[in-house]
């Protein structure tokens, strides 16, 4: 992308910070193939310091890290497609790379490159369903139960039911929602979701439910720990695995980006606001359940599901207000929730089925209703 600065009136400082933060986004995403390569180069350099023995004893080993080396340029090439379109994905505004401005990606930003990978397993694969399941499925049944859609196509947003679901992610429960008749927006923070669902939503699409174009993404390939099998690491997934584009009900689907709190301020604007794996990326768990309370009508639920992983604990320069989950449970019923339903169900994030290493939640599952 090429700057416009000739053009452009002088950013201010929080449009600088933005814009700074989609290079940065940009800029790990462009990283991602030389990071993977070097680290394959350096599992190669390694094998060839072993003994002539001990390397006649792997006869596979070089072609195998050959074999990984051409999944991450077919990463590579994913990720140029899905960069190819972020600059002009928002309706109110277009970003350009400031000229002769270069920010070197952090691990942290690479690995958040890696995750989004992941990410599209388990939102847009068949590889992916059943750990959607386990999240997903909860959500939509408590919701279908609790507040039934209008199906009838003629129902405007002002007259049917409205979902808000902050951070959507990759956008496929928000999607999920939307087809079964519900107005349904998802809300998302992270350029690294936005700019990937962006891509599946609008770039995938094909004529009819059964005519889209799927890619393949190899999401493991940077994992060299744990591996029962080398072709487990190089698995392809194909997505996505339905034609996103071919909603049961149109017009009734959309996402948002920005922060969640300073977004989302109008009081009683929501029939129900659904989280998942969501309320533990806030600095302030409360203010989150505050705001959740508020732009509620009344009358209106509140469907959560997730663990507590404070995603700003422990991070410097960065504050958090950590609680255990009986705390959020009173705090829920401070702010003026009347809880309906409460559970615990088990739940996986991004998981490979097939590595030694496999982390398993023991989520909340919370439905409160708004008096």
């Amino acid at each position: 992308m090429e700057s416009n600065e000739t053009n452009s009136k002088p950013m201010d400082k929080d449009e600088m910070e933005e814009v700074l933060h989609y290079m940065r986004v940009v800029h790990a995403f462009k990283a991602y193939r030389s990071s993977c390569l070097r680290q394959l180069e350096q599992c190669e350099k390694n094998f060839r310091s072993l003994s002539v023995a001990h390397q006649e004893m792997l006869p596979d080993h070089l072609s195998t890290i050959d074999e990984a080396k051409v999944c991450v340029d077919v990463n590579a090439a994913l990720i140029t497609e899905i960069t190819n379109y972020c600059g002009n994905m928002f309706e109110n505004k277009e970003y350009r790379e400031i000229k002769d401005c270069h920010i070197q990606p952090t691990s942290f930003d690479l690995d958040k490159v890696k995750s989004t990978l992941k990410q599209i397993v388990r939102d847009w694969s068949v590889d992916g369903a059943e750990e959607r399941d386990l999240c997903y499925r909860p959500i939509i049944e408590e919701i279908l139960k609790r507040k039934p859609p209008n199906t009838d196509e003629s129902t405007s947003a002002a007259t049917s039911v409205s979902i808000l679901v902050p951070g959507c992610g990759l956008g496929r429960l928000a999607w999920e929602l939307a087809n079964r008749g519900y107005f349904c927006q998802g809300n998302e923070f992270s350029f690294y979701m936005l700019f990937t669902s962006h891509f599946i939503i609008n770039r995938t699409q094909g004529d009819t439910a059964d005519d889209y174009h799927q890619y393949t993404v190899h999401p493991w390939i940077d994992k060299r720990c744990n591996n029962i099998s080398w072709k487990h690491a190089l698995k392809g997934v194909q997505f996505p695995d339905i034609n996103p584009g071919c909603l049961s009900f149109k017009n009734r689907f959309s996402i948002a980006a920005g922060d969640f709190l300073e977004v989302y301020t109008d009081e009683a604007a929501w029939d129900c606001v659904a989280t998942c794996y969501f309320i533990d990326t806030a600095h302030n768990i409360i203010s989150y359940i505050e705001r959740i309370y508020h732009i509620l009508k009344p009358g209106g639920v509140w469907v959560n599901l997730g663990p507590l992983l404070y995603h700003f604990y422990g991070v410097s320069n960065e504050s958090s207000v950590e609680l255990s989950y009986e705390e959020v449970v009173g705090i829920v019923e401070k702010v003026g929730f009347q809880i309906k339903k409460s559970d615990w169900l088990k739940g996986h994030y991004t998981h490979n089925p097939h590595s030694m290493l496999r982390y398993e939640y023991t989520c909340a599952f919370l439905v409160a209703e708004k008096p």
